[in-house]
C-alpha cells in the first residue's frame, strides 16, 4: 500500500502541474565505452549520473548515491558508505568493476576492498554504469558490468569551505581549491575529514580523503589517498564479545595523456594503486587475532581509437603487476595482461553492428579470449532497439584462494568463473524525456562462493555450481519546466531471477541474496529561486524474502556565497539489513554549510 500510495502522488504531483514547457537534454558524451560514443547511438545499457543529479540527490556519498540507479546493490555495513559491496545485476562485489577516470581499482586480495577508493561527491562530474556483456571490453572483475568515475572539471578558480552536523555526533569538514591558470594548465585540491560515535555500538568511525587532480597541454595527473578506522561490530561473525574493528588506506596515482592527429587518437597512462587493510577480531585485545594485507598494483595501459570509412575501430592494452604481502596470505604476485579489439560499423544506414573480443591473461592462470557483438537498430532519430552478446571471465582473488581463520577455509584449486550474457533492449531519447527498458540473461560457470552444507563446518571457497541469472530492467527520466524552474522526475524498476542448476551444496554466503524486485523514483523540484528540494523512494525485495521502504529528502537554500542544506535519510524508520548482521540506521539527519569565498 505504501508503495502504490507514494508512486500515485509522484506521478500525479509531476503531470497535474507540468507545464508545456520543456528543456532540451544536454547530449551525454559516454567515456566509459572504449570506443567513446553519445549515449542516445550507443548500443548497450548505459546508466548516467550527471553533476546535477549528484548536487541535488539525497545522497551524501558514492555508496550512497549509487542505489538509486535501476540494476545496482550497494550492501552498506553502516552510515556514510562504510565497508560497502558493489553488486550489479546479481553479480557479487567480486563481480563488479570501479574505475576512476577510466583506471581499474581492482584489487586482487578481495572484492571488499573495491569501494574502498571512493571519491567525495564534490570531485565527481559524473557517473557512467555500463552494465551485462557490453562490459567485457574491461577484462577481469567486469564480469556483471562496471562503473566509470569522471573527476570534476576545472573551468574556473574557486575556493570553498563546508561543514556539516548530524545525527549520531557526525561531524564533517572539506576544503576545495582549484586554479585555471591557462587554458592549458590547472590544479584542483580537496581534503575532507569526517567522524562519527556510530548509530549503534562499535560503529564509530573516523574518516580522511585527499585528492588532487593537475592538467598541463594534453597530460593530466590526479592522485587520491583514503583513510578509514571503523568499528566493525558483527561484519564479519556473530560473536558479539569481538567488538571486531578495521582500517583501511587506499592510494591512487595515475598520468594519463591524449593525442589526437587527424582521424587517430592515442590516450597512454601509467598507474599506481595500493590497498591496506588492518583487520582486528578483538578491538581491545590486538594480539588475540590480526590480519594485515598490503596489495599494491602497478601498470600502464594505452587506448587507440581510429574513425574510417568503416566506422570506429578500438585497440587497447593493459598490463599490469600485483604484489601482495600479507600475514595470513602469504606474499604473493602475478602479472596480468589485458587487450581487447572491438570494430563499430556504423556506416549501414539504420544498423549499427560492434564486433570485439577481448583477451585476459595471468601468470597463475590460463589466458582466455572473450567475444562478444553488438548491435544497434534507428527506427527513428529518437527510437533505438539493440541487442549484446558476449563472454565474461574472473579468477579467484587471493582471498578465494589462500585465506584461512577458524571460521572460513580458501581453496588453492579454484578454477576461475565464466560466463556467456545476453540483452535486448529499447531506448527512446527526445528533448526532454529519456527511456530505457532491456531484458537481461546470464549463464555463470564455476561460480565461486563460500559455501557449507550445514552450521558445524567450515565456511569453504569452491566453484560450487552453474546459476542462470534472467532479469528485467527500465528507467524513465523526465524533464520539465514549472513555474519557470526546471523540474526533474527518475523512475526506475529493476527484476532479477536467479535459478541454480545442480545445487550440490545447501548454505552459499554471498552469490544468491540478488534483488528480487527494486524499485526507486526522485523528484526534484524547484519553485523559488533560493530553494531547491528532492524526495526519493526505494522499495527493495531481496531473493531471500526481506523487504523493505526506503524514503530520504534534502532541502538546500542558495544565498549569495552561501549553502545551506538538509539531508535526511530512512524517514520511515524501517527496519532492515542489506548485508550479514549489521542492522542499517534508522532516520537520520545531515545539517550543512557551504561558503564559498571565490
Amino acid at each position: 500500500m505504501k508503495i502504490k500510495i507514494i508512486i500515485l502522488f509522484v506521478f500525479t504531483t509531476t503531470f497535474l502541474n507540468a507545464q508545456n514547457d520543456t528543456i532540451k537534454l544536454k547530449e551525454v558524451i559516454v567515456s566509459a565505452n572504449r570506443i567513446s560514443l553519445p549515449i542516445s547511438e550507443d548500443s548497450k545499457t548505459i546508466s548516467f549520473i550527471s553533476n546535477a543529479m549528484i548536487k541535488s540527490s539525497p545522497a551524501t556519498n558514492l555508496s550512497d548515491l549509487l542505489q538509486s540507479v535501476a540494476g545496482i546493490d550497494i550492501r552498506r555495513r553502516g552510515t556514510d558508505g562504510m565497508q560497502s559491496d558493489l553488486y550489479i545485476r546479481g553479480g557479487n562485489f567480486d563481480q563488479t568493476l570501479v574505475l576512476i577516470d577510466g583506471v581499474k581499482m581492482d584489487d586482487a586480495q578481495t572484492g571488499h576492498h573495491t569501494m574502498n577508493a571512493i571519491l567525495s561527491l564534490d570531485n565527481i562530474e559524473s557517473i557512467e554504469i555500463i552494465k551485462g556483456p557490453a562490459a567485457r571490453v574491461y577484462g577481469q572483475n567486469a564480469f556483471a558490468g562496471a562503473i566509470n568515475i569522471v573527476t570534476k572539471k576545472i573551468n574556473d578558480d574557486s575556493l570553498s569551505f563546508k561543514l556539516g552536523y548530524g545525527s549520531f555526533e557526525n561531524k564533517k569538514v572539506s576544503i576545495g581549491i582549484q586554479e585555471k591558470f591557462t587554458d592549458d594548465a590547472s590544479i584542483l585540491a580537496h581534503i575532507e575529514r569526517q567522524e562519527s560515535d556510530g548509530y549503534r555500538v562499535n560503529s564509530d568511525f573516523k574518516n580522511t580523503s585527499a585528492f588532487i587532480k593537475s592538467q598541463l597541454k594534453n597530460y593530466t595527473l590526479i592522485s587520491s589517498f583514503n583513510d578509514r578506522k571503523f568499528g566493525a561490530e558483527n561484519f564479519y561473525t556473530s560473536n558479539p564479545n569481538f567488538k571486531e574493528y578495521e582500517e583501511t588506506q587506499n592510494s591512487l596515482v595515475a598520468l594519463s595523456s591524449s593525442y589526437f592527429e587527424s582521424d587517430l587518437l592515442i590516450k597512454p597512462r601509467v598507474y599506481w594503486r595500493r590497498n591496506q587493510d588492518i583487520f582486528l577480531l578483538k578491538r581491545d585485545e590486538p594480539s588475540f587475532y590480526r590480519n594485515l594485507h598490503i596489495s599494491n598494483k602497478i601498470g600502464f595501459e594505452t587506448n587507440i581509437v581510429y574513425t574510417s570509412k568503416l566506422g570506429k575501430t578500438g585497440f587497447g592494452i593493459d598490463l599490469a603487476k600485483v604484489y601482495l604481502s600479507s600475514n595470513n596470505l602469504g606474499d604473493r604476485n602475478r602479472v596480468m595482461f589485458n587487450s581487447f579489439l572491438e570494430q563499430r560499423f556504423d556506416n549501414l544506414e539504420k544498423f549499427d553492428v560492434t564486433l570485439g573480443i577481448a583477451i585476459s591473461s595471468f601468470s597463475d592462470f590460463k589466458t582466455q579470449f572473450l567475444p562478444g557483438l553488438d548491435l544497434g537498430y534507428d527506427i527513428n532519430d529518437n527510437l533505438k532497439i539493440f541487442g549484446n552478446i558476449g563472454y565474461t571471465y574472473r579468477v579467484p582473488t587471493y582471498t578465494d584462494l589462500y585465506y584461512s581463520d577458524p571460521g572460513n577455509e580458501g581453496n588453492s584449486q579454484l578454477q576461475p568463473e565464466s560466463a556467456i550474457s545476453e540483452e535486448i533492449g529499447i531506448k527512446y531519447f527526445a528533448a526532454s524525456f529519456n527511456f530505457t527498458m532491456s531484458l537481461f540473461n546470464r549463464n555463470s560457470s564455476n561460480l565461486i562462493d563460500w559455501t557449507r552444507n550445514n552450521t558445524a563446518e567450515k565456511w569453504k571457497a569452491q566453484n560450487f555450481s552453474a546459476v542462470e541469472t534472467k532479469g528485467f530492467e527500465t528507467s524513465v527520466n523526465y524533464i520539465f519546466k514549472l513555474a519557470n524552474f526546471n523540474q526533474r522526475l527518475d523512475v526506475s524498476y529493476n527484476f532479477i531471477d536467479d535459478k541454480i542448476k545442480d545445487q550440490n551444496v545447501v548454505f552459499t554466503r554471498y552469490s544468491l541474496n540478488s534483488l528480487k524486485h527494486q524499485f526507486t523514483t526522485s523528484l526534484n523540484t524547484q519553485f523559488l529561486k533560493i530553494l531547491n528540494q528532492t524526495i526519493s523512494y526505494r522499495y527493495v525485495e531481496r531473493t531471500k524474502g526481506n523487504s523493505y521502504n526506503l524514503i530520504d529528502a534534502k532541502v538546500k537554500a542558495e544565498i549569495n556565497k552561501l549553502v545551506f542544506s538538509l539531508n535526511a535519510n530512512n524517514i520511515l524508520n524501517a527496519n532492515y539489513i542489506e548485508v550479514g548482521l549489521v542492522p542499517m540506521p534508522k532516520g537520520n539527519v545531515m545539517f550543512g554549510i557551504a561558503y564559498k569565498v571565490y
